[in-house]
């Protein structure tokens, strides 16, 4: 019987990366979420039955036990950027971390592969790195053998980044960007999920791995790809980093009143403070791994984010045939 793997978060915009690869590789995948109904795209990933989604909540023993049980290999790619509900940094990154590596030593699962994020760090003004860092350390205290995957900020189909400030692009005249000189690495989803794979499948060792892209750029120069590759000018506006967090703040106190009704996606205060951080990955020889390790070749953001950008352009995916046009009525 083929092998089986858990990935819980399976349905996010990494752990689906993931499913997918891992079922072209004949494993079978349980997809452990909170509302496997919502996660049903998820199925055509594979063959009939291959992948399939399954309900779990990470703040509860019985519910990863039962979604982690039989399973050949664990990847947690849990994670969030607001909070939510009853779903804290602390509870999510943390406690639930802890949980599924504590359970998957019990089961004696052979590999564990656990989402973490670069600039993870215990004693980070940021809550989110803080959380992250505090999480690495309660995974590898129960599963020293882990395989620990710090990411840069990640682009790909879908993403949170590029097609964020793209949206941003349709204001008129400004393009407002926070922490503006601040470093970024962007990489590609899929090499994430393709070392992810590898360690699930024993194809790489356990470790620390930092993964960044190819280039290393500032915000500014992120939203400055982000016009050029959507035809779009606008003034790219720096906001400074008590600007950011005061504005974070007011819509995290919009969130706060409405009861949790209305969530704050927009920036917090938390991802301000984050945003003056540099976000790299920094590979050591012998310490950190990185793409050199299990032989990839990063993919730059170049190479794709047109591939989905262009619906922001001014008009759409006809925005090339108008170009061709003009130069007709030109001649």
């Amino acid at each position: 019987m083929s092998k089986l793997v858990t990935i819980f978060g399976g349905s996010g915009f990494l752990g689906r990366q993931i499913a997918r690869i891992m079922a072209a590789e004949g494993w079978r995948v349980r997809v452990a979420v909170r509302r496997p109904n919502e996660a049903g795209f998820v199925r055509a990933m594979g063959a009939v039955g291959q992948v399939e989604p399954v309900t779990c909540n990470v703040r509860n023993d019985l519910s990863v036990t039962a979604a982690m049980t039989d399973a050949d290999a664990v990847i947690n790619c849990v994670g969030i950027l607001v909070r939510e509900g009853k779903n804290s940094f602390d509870m999510i990154h943390d406690e639930a971390a802890m949980r599924v590596a504590r359970i998957s030593a019990e089961l004696g699962i052979p590999k564990l592969v656990h989402i973490s994020a670069a600039g993870a760090d215990e004693d980070s003004p940021s809550n989110y790195a803080a959380t992250k860092g505090r999480g690495e350390i309660s995974v590898l205290m129960h599963r020293p053998d882990a395989a620990v995957l710090r990411p840069s900020v990640m682009f790909g189909q879908g993403d949170g980044l590029y097609n964020k400030i793209a949206g941003m692009t349709r204001l008129k005249l400004f393009l407002f960007v926070p922490g503006a000189s601040s470093r970024v690495q962007p990489v590609f989803v899929n090499d994430v999920a393709r070392v992810a794979a590898m360690c699930a499948a024993g194809q790489a060792p356990g470790g620390i791995y930092e993964l960044g892209g190819p280039d290393v750029m500032t915000m500014r120069e992120v939203a400055r790809q982000v016009l050029d590759v959507t035809g779009r000018r606008r003034a790219i506006i720096g906001l400074p980093g008590v600007v950011a967090a005061t504005f974070g703040s007011a819509l995290d106190a919009a969130q706060w009143m409405t009861g949790g009704l209305v969530t704050n996606r927009v920036i917090t205060r938390d991802q301000a403070v984050t945003l003056r951080r540099d976000n790299l990955a920094t590979p050591r020889a012998g310490e950190i791994l990185g793409f050199d390790d299990v032989g990839i070749v990063p993919t730059a953001a170049a190479a794709v984010i047109p591939s989905y950008l262009w619906r922001f352009r001014p008009s759409g995916q006809y925005d090339a045939i108008k170009q061709s046009a003009k130069s007709l009525r030109d001649n």
